[in-house]
C-alpha cells in the first residue's frame, strides 16, 4: 500500500522516506519560522514587545532631550530596565543603557532611586 504524503509548508508531494513531513530543508525552516512567529509566547515576540514598551515609556518621560524621573514612576508605567538595545559610556565613565534612541542611567538622589533620561546624539557615535 503506497500512501501519498504532502509537504506541510508548500503542499507538494513528498518523495523519499515515509516519515518525512517536508519536501525540502527550506520548507521545513519556513514552516517552523512561521509557526514560531505566530506563537504569542515566543521569546522574540516577548523581547520585542518589552523593548518597544520601554522605548515608548522613555520617550513619554523625556520630551526635552534630558530629564530626571523617579525609578518607581517608570517601573509603575511598565518599564523593564533589564531590556535595552545598546549602551554608551560618557566622559566620566557613566554608563547609559539605551532602548533605541532613548537612554537611561540609574542614580541615587536624596535617598530616591532615579533615572537620568537622555536622547541619543550624533557625538555619541565616536
Amino acid at each position: 500500500m503506497n500512501i501519498k504524503k504532502y509537504c506541510l509548508e508548500c503542499n507538494e508531494l513528498i518523495k523519499g522516506r515515509t516519515d518525512k513531513k517536508f519536501c525540502s530543508p527550506y520548507c521545513k525552516s519556513s514552516y517552523h519560522y512561521k509557526k514560531n512567529k505566530e506563537s504569542e509566547n515566543s521569546t522574540f515576540v516577548n523581547i520585542d514587545q518589552t523593548l518597544r514598551r520601554n522605548r515608548q515609556i522613555l520617550k513619554s518621560y523625556n520630551k526635552a532631550g534630558k530629564s530626571t524621573v523617579r525609578k518607581e514612576t517608570l517601573i509603575k508605567a511598565g518599564f523593564n530596565p533589564n531590556y535595552f538595545t545598546h549602551y554608551w559610556k560618557g566622559k566620566k565613565n557613566n554608563l547609559y543603557l539605551f532602548c533605541y534612541e532613548f537612554g537611561f542611567r540609574e542614580i541615587k538622589d536624596n535617598s530616591f532611586q532615579k533615572y537620568i533620561l537622555i536622547k541619543w546624539q550624533s557625538f555619541m557615535e565616536k
